[in-house]
């Protein structure tokens, strides 16, 4: 919970500096419809990056929680945390430098606000993908409902990873088709905000498994397989 609320406040704090870099802006001239569609895409990708961060303290009962049971996955999951942090740090200063060139219409500055934006973002999304594999997962022991399963987060994995690939490259390619995706600042908010929120629909694929395969809790008990989801080399330990 104090990792969860640790991590509210930081996308607070990027928030609140993208509208102290508007400010200045907005008290000599009145903002443009094109101008508020930028603050609102910046608002749904740091809304979407938070309804993506995993939440365990609902999920995992305290005995099987990585930093309880093994010691290697308790190391792994505080080193996710970590780099989860920078990641959204490098997000949110590319987003406060971004507003700046944005409003202050620079466009012959340098594309390194930009890059911040789309790397902060794959990295994040990524480490994100990196914690919640290691939550538990519940395999169903019928075979037509562990078809069901396997193609429901076979589905999101793809394209988790298509999206990781495709902002990675809009950050480090120099030139290429993805660059169009780059060539103004409220573009390329807009492409990520949209990554961000299909992210979030699917993930609620989770819950919609959950949902059709299981009961109620004490059904989903049965079918708990790991307590570190796809890690199965982390065994627990007396």
């Amino acid at each position: 919970s104090k990792r969860g609320v640790l991590f509210i406040l930081l996308l607070g704090f990027i928030l609140q500096s993208v509208v102290l870099a508007a400010t200045p802006f907005f008290e000599y001239y009145s903002p443009t419809m094109e101008q508020y569609l930028f603050l609102g895409f910046a608002c749904l990708l740091l809304f979407c990056i938070k309804l993506l961060y995993v939440d365990d303290s609902f999920s995992i009962d305290p005995q099987d929680h990585a930093l309880l049971v093994n010691r290697a996955a308790g190391f792994f999951f505080h080193f996710g945390q970590f780099f989860l942090l920078v990641s959204t740090t490098v997000l949110g200063a590319g987003l406060d430098d971004l507003t700046h060139n944005y409003l202050a219409a620079t466009a012959a500055l340098s594309d390194n606000s930009k890059n911040l934006v789309c790397g902060g973002f794959s990295s994040a999304v990524l480490i994100i993908a990196f914690i919640k594999s290691m939550h538990i997962r519940r395999v169903p022991n019928d075979p037509g409902k562990r078809n069901w399963f396997v193609a429901a987060y076979t589905v999101q994995v793809i394209f988790l990873f298509a999206v990781i690939f495709t902002t990675a490259q809009m950050c480090l390619a120099k030139d290429g088709p993805l660059r169009y995706l780059m060539m103004s600042e409220i573009e390329m908010l807009a492409v990520l905000s949209g990554f961000a929120f299909l992210l979030v629909v699917m993930s609620w694929l989770d819950e919609a498994v959950e949902l059709s395969i299981y009961g109620d809790s004490e059904d989903a008990r049965e079918f708990r397989v790991h307590p570190f989801g796809i890690w199965f080399c982390f065994t627990p330990e007396e």
